[in-house]
């Protein structure tokens, strides 16, 4: 591969400085702040037709301004509440045309521990349920042109592979750091079943590491927990480990945009290249846990989705 031009340094606009996207629709979750924002206008600038999905419409807005000066193309923000299956599917019927790119983005961390009225615990929703329905939706609009798709997963995986007798936290300790851990190995998880039962239609899916950064994600963390989970230290300085937005983004617009990886899926993404399964000297914030490279749990994880979202929603897939 070529990923060697770009490193664990290279900002979203680095990748993106030759990259021509004239013609292609990105659909984006997550918009309204932090890493989403810079994937969109990065995206934008280099020429794309935005499809924003944001669950706050006033932080949207307020995105927009970051977004639309630098837009070659259209941008169309759209309401989207991924624990919400109803809205995913009001979202997905708004989205025009043939999809080039989906990136899942949106995501939830820290947050009042509650399950949702349907039993879910907002993080596996939010980050995993949704964002699958949400591909499955898209799906027909995706398929035969080498479309790809692109989750946005997290390190904070290790650890914590998918329980699959309790995917919904009713039987466990409700803990919201681990249950957001577990939603990120789903994705990773989904990225490679979805190569595997779709890339003969031509569709795509890479999971991605994005890299620690603080953005929205940790607004419900104290400055406690960020020392406890090394964002800061004991003085309050910032980690030298931790990116800024635009590095973290960097990725996810790679992973968009990369020749090489045109027709290549079930990947697991860092520092705009192919993450390295942890070893005994990864540092703990790099890699990909071996529970996240087993086929079969990928494929139980996706039967077991289908049956929650049928369950919801109905046959809606």
């Amino acid at each position: 591969m070529s990923g060697e031009r770009f490193g664990w340094s290279s900002t979203a606009e680095d990748v993106a400085r030759n990259v021509d996207l004239s013609g292609k629709q990105v659909v984006l979750t997550g918009a309204s702040s932090g890493i989403g924002v810079e994937t969109a206008r990065t995206l934008g600038a280099a020429g794309a037709d935005l499809v924003l999905g944001v669950r706050d419409p006033a932080k949207g807005q307020a995105a927009l301004g970051e977004i639309c000066p630098a837009a070659k193309a259209s941008v169309r923000l759209l309401s989207l509440d991924l624990a919400d299956l109803a809205s995913v599917a009001r979202f997905a019927a708004q989205v025009p045309g043939p999809v080039d790119v989906l990136i899942a983005n949106a995501g939830v961390s820290k947050t009042p521990d509650a399950h949702l009225p349907n039993g879910l615990d907002v993080r596996f929703a939010t980050n995993h349920l949704g964002h699958f329905l949400l591909a499955h939706l898209l799906k027909q609009r995706m398929a035969g042109h080498g479309a790809r798709i692109v989750v946005v997963s997290s390190a904070a995986h290790k650890g914590m592979p998918v329980r699959l007798d309790d995917l919904q936290w009713t039987t466990r300790k409700h803990f919201d750091g681990a249950a957001y851990a577990e939603s990120k190995s789903a994705n990773i998880l989904f990225a490679q079943e979805a190569t595997r039962r779709w890339s003969g239609e031509g569709i795509f899916a890479n999971a991605v590491l994005p890299g620690s950064a603080l953005t929205g994600l940790q607004r419900f963390h104290g400055d406690a927990l960020k020392r406890k989970i090394g964002f800061i230290n004991a003085d309050g300085s910032v980690n030298e480990m931790v990116k800024t937005t635009a590095q973290a983004a960097a990725t996810s617009v790679w992973a968009a945009t990369a020749p090489e990886l045109k027709g290549r899926g079930g990947l697991v993404l860092e520092d705009c290249g192919e993450a390295l399964p942890v070893g005994s000297d990864t540092h703990p914030w790099m890699g990909f846990d071996s529970s996240v490279a087993d086929p079969e749990t990928a494929r139980r994880l996706w039967e077991h989705s289908l049956e929650l979202v049928r369950r919801i929603a109905g046959d809606i897939v």
